[in-house]
C-alpha cells in the first residue's frame, strides 16, 4: 500500500494483529506459568462481570464515543441513500449472514475437526461479532479512502443510535435459534454498561468541551490526547482474556485458524454487498467506501464485552470474538486497497461537505 495510505493510521492500529498475537502469547503464558495472577483478578466479578476487564473496556470505548458527534444527523437529508446502504446492510444483512456462514462451517465443514460443544460457543461468539458493525475503526478506513468525513461520523452516529435499539434483540433471537438460552436482563446490562454508558459519557464530554473550549481545542488539542488509549486498553483486555483462555488455546490450537475462515468470508461479503450496492444506485466514492467499510468490520470491542458479561473470560464465544480482532486490520487493509484500486467506477463528487 502506497505510503500516503498508510500515514492516517497510527503506529498501534497499523501492527494491530502482531500486538495482538503478541498479547495471544503473554496472556497464554501468564496463564500457564502465573496462574495465581487471572486466579486472584477472578476474584473481582460482579453479575458475572469482571471489573477490571469492564474498565480496561470503557478505556477502549470511551475514545471512540468522543468523536461522535449527533448534531451531524441533521445532514442525513442531503444524501439519505448512503445511510440506506449502512443501515439496511448492517441491520437486515450482516448478522444473518454471519450466522449462517459460521453454522454452514462450524458445524457441517468442520464437523469432524470442531466438537458439536465447542461449535455452538464459536457460533455465539461469531453472533456477537455479526450484530456489532464497526464504529470506530471506520474512521480510520474512511480516512484512508479518502471518505468523506462529515458524512461517516452521520453513519456512525445513525449507527450507535441503532445499536441501542437493535443489538440486544437481534442477538438473542439468533443465539435462541443456535439453542443458546440467553437471559434477556444480562444482555440488556452488557449493552447498558459498554454503549449506553460510554456513549453518554462521551456527549456529555464533547459538549462541555466544545461549549467552554471551542471545537477547534477539542479536535486538534483534547481528542489527541486519547490517541493510543483505545489501542492500549485492548491490548491489556486481550492479555488478561487470553490468561483465562490458556488451557483452551493451547488444547485446540487449530480452532484459532477455524474460526478465522468463516469471520473473513463474512468479511468480504458484506463488504461486496454495500460496496456493490453503492455502485448501482451512484453513489459517490466518499460516500460508498466507508458505507462498505461499516458493514464489513466490526465493533469487536463490544463483541469481546458481551462475550465475556454472557460466557465469562474462559468461554470458547470470548476465543470468537478476539479471533474476530485478529483477522480484522489485514482483511480490512486488503479492502481498502480494493476501495482505492476502484475508484474510477465512482463519482468523486461529495454531496455533503
Amino acid at each position: 500500500m502506497e505510503k500516503g495510505r498508510t500515514e492516517g493510521i497510527g503506529f498501534f492500529e497499523r501492527y494491530l494483529t502482531l500486538w495482538v498475537a503478541l498479547c495471544m502469547v503473554i496472556g497464554v503464558l501468564i496463564g500457564r506459568y502465573l496462574p495465581g495472577i487471572p486466579g486472584f483478578l477472578r476474584r473481582f466479578e460482579y453479575a458475572n462481570v469482571s471489573i477490571p476487564i469492564a474498565i480496561l473496556i470503557w478505556l477502549m470505548i470511551y475514545p471512540m464515543m468522543l468523536k461522535v458527534d449527533f448534531q451531524s444527523i441533521k445532514d442525513t437529508r442531503k444524501n439519505p441513500k448512503g445511510l440506506l446502504v449502512t443501515w439496511i446492510t448492517n441491520w437486515l444483512i450482516k448478522p444473518f449472514t454471519m450466522f449462517i456462514i459460521a453454522r454452514l462451517f462450524f458445524f457441517v465443514v468442520f464437523k469432524s475437526l470442531i466438537p458439536a460443544e465447542l461449535a455452538q460457543a464459536y457460533l455465539a461468539g461469531a453472533i456477537l461479532l455479526g450484530a456489532a458493525p464497526c464504529t470506530a475503526m471506520v474512521f480510520v478506513w474512511s480516512h484512508l479512502t479518502n471518505g468523506n468525513p462529515a458524512y461517516t461520523v452521520v453513519q456512525v452516529a445513525t449507527n450507535d443510535l441503532i445499536i441501542l435499539v437493535a443489538f440486544t434483540p437481534i442477538v438473542a433471537f439468533l443465539l435462541g435459534v443456535s439453542g443458546v438460552t440467553i437471559p434477556w436482563d444480562t444482555l440488556i446490562l452488557s449493552v447498558v454498561l459498554f454503549v449506553v454508558i460510554p456513549l453518554a459519557g462521551g456527549a456529555i464530554t464533547r459538549n462541555y468541551i466544545t461549549a467552554n473550549r471551542g471545537l477547534d481545542y477539542f479536535e486538534n488539542s483534547f481528542l489527541p490526547r486519547f490517541s493510543s488509549v483505545t489501542i492500549v486498553g485492548l491490548l491489556l483486555t486481550l492479555i488478561l482474556i487470553f490468561s483465562f483462555q490458556g488451557d483452551v488455546i493451547i488444547n485446540n490450537p487449530l480452532h484459532i485458524a477455524l474460526i478465522a475462515v468463516p469471520l473473513v468470508i463474512q468479511t468480504f461479503l458484506i463488504f461486496v454487498i454495500a460496496y456493490l450496492t453503492s455502485k448501482a444506485i451512484k453513489l459517490p466514492h466518499d460516500i460508498a467506501a466507508p458505507a462498505a467499510m461499516i458493514g464489513a468490520s466490526n465493533f469487536f470491542e463490544l463483541a469481546v464485552a458481551v462475550a465475556i458479561s454472557l460466557f465469562g473470560t474462559q468461554s470458547p464465544a470470548a476465543l470468537a470474538t478476539i479471533v474476530g480482532v485478529l483477522t480484522e486490520v489485514p482483511v480490512m487493509l486488503m479492502l481498502v486497497r480494493i476501495a482505492n484500486n476502484t475508484k474510477h467506477w465512482f463519482s468523486t463528487k461529495s454531496q455533503i461537505t
